[in-house]
């Protein structure tokens, strides 16, 4: 049988190496398995030789990268193939070689390169991915963290594709419902500016041919177009300063504080907003407890990854009073910011000892909530918004046409 050399951690997360007999790198990573160890590489004689010398294995068929960026998409699927490689007993390694190859993104395929160095040097894979912050979350992070201490890495990888999945299916449902009305509000801005920069200074050119008073309405629209055609370089200006100083005031913590509670005194949308991140913050929870996470960790997790300062701040509070031993529906009704309905399941899972499948019914109620909201709203936008540009484009053609009625009468 040929000598085979392997690295593996164990349930501490300790670095193990050693040689064992095998028939085929398959054999020896079941029987490390079975004690209990994380394999992470097995290599032949050769191959550690190779290594030793700092010679380069052959590299694979060029990796076919169509976008620059890492999309939401892009890490689910990485996620969903880390979990299934992993749970057929694949090494950590062997996997990042194979997905690498595979990705669509040349940043994700230069990360997971940097990924099998990190750990090829003696780092374990959260180690690895903690390195980059702007690729894997926190949420990524710890899981896969838990996920190596508990010996369960590919269960865990798979809850973590799971929510992924999940989440880039609903903000792609959330994404397409907002096209159409993004698209017919810009066509309608599009169509108003055409008339007011081009339509109307050509009635207006018209009209001064003639010795006639205007009707008021015209000469409002007609002041309104010179003012645009005038100014127009002075209107982007200032339009593209007020957006630049919007941002640095939401930058800052007030500035982004008072921005939120904006949101969520929206009339109509405010519910909108406020459900969009309470669906988060179960979410999360539902994913970290269901993959083992203590209560406390996860929501010192979910604090930093929910991505909303508000909500935060609540979690905040919340984390404190269950460090203090009070239950989590308790400091969550005292908050203000969930409704009844969610600190009652909360409530009944910790009764029952199911909080994570709780937060999962909870996700469930409002990611409904949401996309109903959206299929109803772009259902009202429609017809509101052809009547609003039906209006406005029927007084600019009454205006203009009033005087031509005008001088009609005079001939």
């Amino acid at each position: 049988m040929p000598k085979l050399f392997y690295i593996a951690r164990d349930k501490l997360g300790k670095k193990i190496t050693g040689d064992e007999n095998a028939a085929s790198p398959e054999e020896l990573i079941a029987r490390l398995q079975g004690r209990d160890l994380l394999v992470i590489n097995i290599l032949t004689d050769v191959e550690k030789k190779e290594r030793g010398l700092g010679i380069e294995a052959t590299s694979p068929a060029k990796s076919k990268k169509r976008h620059r960026g890492v999309t939401h998409e892009d890490l689910a699927l990485l996620c969903r193939q880390l979990a299934t490689l992993l749970g057929a007993g694949v090494t950590i390694l062997k996997c990042l070689d194979i997905i690498s190859e595979q990705v669509a993104s040349t940043k994700l395929f230069n990360t997971l390169k940097s990924l099998h160095r990190d750990m090829e040097q003696g780092l374990s894979l959260h180690e690895a991915m903690a390195k980059y912050p702007k690729v894997f979350s926190e949420l990524w992070v710890n899981l896969v963290e838990s996920g190596e201490a508990g010996g369960n890495l590919p269960v865990v990888l798979g809850r973590l594709a799971n929510y992924l999945e999940r989440t880039a299916s609903f903000r792609k449902k959330i994404i397409s419902a907002l096209v159409y009305p993004v698209l017919l509000m810009v066509a309608g801005m599009g169509a108003l500016l055409f008339l007011n920069l081009k339509i109307i200074p050509t009635f207006a050119d018209l009209f001064k041919g003639f010795d006639i008073k205007l009707p008021l309405l015209t000469q409002i629209l007609m002041a309104i177009s010179e003012f645009q055609r005038k100014y127009i370089l002075v209107i982007i200006v200032a339009i593209a300063v007020l957006i630049f100083l919007f941002k640095k005031y939401t930058a800052t913590r007030e500035g982004r504080l008072a921005y939120e509670k904006f949101k969520f005194n929206l009339p109509l949308f405010g519910e909108f907003f406020r459900a969009l991140i309470v669906e988060r913050f179960a979410s999360n929870m539902s994913t970290l407890l269901e993959s083992g996470v203590p209560i406390l960790y996860s929501l010192e997790i979910t604090e930093r990854s929910v991505g909303n300062l508000t909500m935060a701040d609540v979690i905040r509070v919340v984390k404190e009073d269950v460090r203090e031993g009070k239950s989590l529906s308790k400091p969550l009704q005292q908050s203000g910011f969930f409704e009844p309905m969610v600190v009652q399941m909360v409530s009944i899972g910790e009764e029952i000892g199911e909080l994570s499948q709780m937060f999962k019914k909870i996700d469930a109620f409002y990611e409904e909530y949401l996309e109903t909201f959206l299929a109803r709203f772009t259902a009202m936008f429609e017809p509101l918004m052809l009547i609003f540009m039906g209006g406005v484009i029927g007084i600019m053609v009454v205006g203009m046409f009033l005087p031509i009625f005008k001088i009609a009468q005079i001939r």
